[in-house]
């Protein structure tokens, strides 16, 4: 199964593709769309769906994973910029008919490191091991995006673990 993690942005929105296999999760793709700040919140929508258009055209996932929304009551700002980034992301994943999930972030850092509030540096270091890349992920919301994928990834096990217990086809033990 194919899936793309999204880190949503108005000036780079991470992205990262992982296929799914029985082993460890495999890196397809990964990078960031960078789009200028001087230019119109409407014109880096614009440019962000032509972005993503190509990503999903080009990797065809099953799923699209994306950082819920988040507001800090100190930023507002900043939750309802992204608000527009994730909305373009929403728009994507639905024309596409793929399946979104919605991760909280501090979610996706746990899944990663043990820590819900693990730094930026942590979470590259945690996918270069995972991957065994040579250098972090740079910049980090290329690293935040993989971890969004990984994330998603290893909830939808879990699920099928719980699902396939609860049915009475594993033991305990």
């Amino acid at each position: 199964m194919r899936i793309l993690g999204i880190d949503p942005g108005l000036q780079l929105t991470g992205y990262g593709v992982i296929d799914v296999a029985p082993a460890a999760p495999r890196l397809v793709d990964a990078g960031v769309i960078r789009l200028n700040p001087r230019d119109s919140i409407a014109d880096r929508l614009v440019e962000l769906e032509r972005e993503l258009a190509g990503i999903f055209d080009e990797h065809k996932p099953r799923r699209c994973a994306v950082e819920q929304l988040y507001a800090h009551y100190k930023h507002p700002r900043t939750a309802i910029l992204m608000g527009h980034a994730r909305g373009v992301i929403l728009l994507c994943a639905a024309r596409n008919g793929v399946e979104l999930h919605e991760l909280p972030a501090n979610r996706i850092k746990q899944s990663l490191t043990g820590h819900g509030h693990a730094s930026k540096l942590q979470m590259q270091h945690a996918i270069q091991f995972l991957f065994g890349l040579k250098s972090i992920p740079q910049p980090p919301d290329v690293a935040d995006a993989i971890a969004i994928a990984v994330c998603c990834s290893r909830m939808i096990e879990d699920a099928r673990f719980i699902s396939a217990r609860a049915a009475g086809n594993l033991r305990r033990g």
